[in-house]
């Protein structure tokens, strides 16, 4: 249910904000984003894994948390991370 090594490389690689960078928000919410489809993608099979899915009810509400923060710090940064995302908010 995790991502797979090579796609956390490349989420990183397209939304880093620099060199090295793996701990921006930008790519804290990518890497997050990749997770929640692939637990919603599980969930429509497993419909009674529970466990799981307070999993996923903690990676919404950390999302959440750092794309508050993001869209305090700067708001055009924040509605073009969210039109890459394709979250919708």
């Amino acid at each position: 249910m995790s991502i797979t090594a090579e796609l956390k490389e490349q989420l990183i690689k397209e939304y880093a904000t620099k060199e090295g960078d793996t701990g921006s928000p930008e790519v804290q919410v990518a890497i997050l984003t990749s997770r929640i489809n692939t637990l919603t993608e599980h969930f429509k099979a497993h419909k009674k894994d529970n466990h799981s899915r307070r999993g996923l009810l903690k990676m919404v509400a950390l999302r959440r948390k750092l794309l508050d923060y993001v869209k305090a710090k700067d708001e055009d940064r924040y509605k073009s991370l969210i039109s890459r995302l394709g979250i919708r908010r």
